[in-house]
């Protein structure tokens, strides 16, 4: 498995679902999916995916 950090490079906001989908090598999309219907139907998931973008560290160069 790889490190938990956000790429630089393929991220669409935060970069926080691909850091997931690469660290439990699962696809992007299916990651994504979960966390908008997540957003939608429970709401707290929102105040979580900020969280995360504050603490997984950025991808160094």
């Amino acid at each position: 498995m790889a490190q938990l950090v956000r790429p630089r490079a393929g991220r669409v906001i935060g970069g926080v679902c691909l850091a997931i989908a690469n660290r439990f090598e699962m696809s992007v999309t299916v990651v994504r999916v979960l966390m908008v219907g997540s957003v939608v139907f429970f709401g707290l998931s929102l105040w979580l995916y900020l969280l995360l973008w504050l603490l997984i560290p950025l991808e160094r160069y």
